[in-house]
């Protein structure tokens, strides 16, 4: 970005626009917009609002600095430690994944499987890392509780620190564990959004993800689906009879992971498909216990 005396936010917006698109960053006019809301600490309307006001040199250096991180490929989210998901703000750390939009369709799978929003539910969120998917569900089910394990320590401290900030902490429990093994049973629905990328492909992934996100979020061992058999072995001692498991799954794995989880004695549910039609979540029931 060119160091101007005096430049207005619309011609900084423009500068920044250029320098994103030129780093080769998809829609480089609407990060460049978030990445000047963070700068500025203004709101997205507010840019809009007053495309001519000038810029003072301090805040033009702010703007430039982030914009610099992000053209070299260092996500904003991580650049500001906090991303929204479901509407929430959730506060990220070095331990926890980066929620992307499309782990929002296992919160939209439970949604459209339990209608009644004034159910105690007890939910189990398995590799909890941010805490978002549980503190998700929570936001849509005032009743509801539920617990949150992650292997990474710092993760479940994250995640304690987004319960407090969203007033669930009251409602919510993180602690540190290897998936479900230190739990009894009696949840409703376990969710989970597990590493699922093969090891050898790890080096391949965008630099957004490879070298931000703990690798540990992100290898799934050596076909990606090592975490889906640790977790299939423990669903039916987990949920209750009729209970709901919906996991987030990677391109092309809804088959085998059905298998996996069908092989642990659940009835698998058709795939859920993202916004973007790809199959996304996994869903499955254990099956209910005949009356008598």
């Amino acid at each position: 970005m060119r160091d101007e005396g005096s430049a207005t936010i619309g011609e900084v917006l423009d500068q920044c626009a250029a320098m994103l698109a030129a780093a080769g960053l998809e829609e480089p006019r609407r990060l460049a917009r978030r990445v000047m809301t963070a700068a500025l600490g203004l709101p997205a309307a507010e840019l809009f609002a007053h495309p001519q006001r000038h810029l003072g040199e301090e805040e033009r250096a702010r703007i430039a600095a982030i914009a610099g991180r992000v053209a070299a490929r260092e996500p904003l989210s991580r650049i500001v430690g906090h991303r929204e998901f479901w509407g929430l703000d959730v506060v990220l750390s070095r331990d926890t994944l980066d929620p992307r939009p499309e782990t929002e369709t296992i919160v939209e799978a439970v949604l459209a499987r339990l209608s009644d929003r004034g159910k105690p539910y007890r939910f189990l969120d398995l590799g909890t890392g941010s805490g978002c998917l549980l503190l998700a569900l929570l936001s849509e089910y005032p009743k509801a509780s539920g617990i949150g394990v992650d292997v990474m320590p710092g993760a479940a401290a994250t995640a304690r620190r987004n319960a407090e900030r969203l007033s669930t902490h009251d409602r919510a429990c993180f602690i540190a564990g290897d998936w479900g093994a230190a739990l009894a049973g009696s949840f409703d629905v376990v969710v989970a959004n597990p590493p699922y990328i093969a090891s050898a492909e790890l080096a391949q992934l965008p630099p957004e993800v490879r070298d931000h996100d703990p690798h540990r979020a992100l290898d799934g061992g050596a076909d990606g689906l090592a975490a889906y058999r640790a977790i299939a072995g423990e669903l039916a001692r987990l949920l209750i009879s009729g209970g709901l498991f919906a996991a987030e799954i990677g391109i092309g794995q809804d088959e085998a992971v059905a298998r996996i989880i069908a092989a642990g004695g659940l009835a698998v549910e058709p795939t859920v498909a993202d916004l973007a039609g790809i199959p996304r979540v996994i869903v499955a029931r254990r099956p209910s216990r005949p009356p008598g």
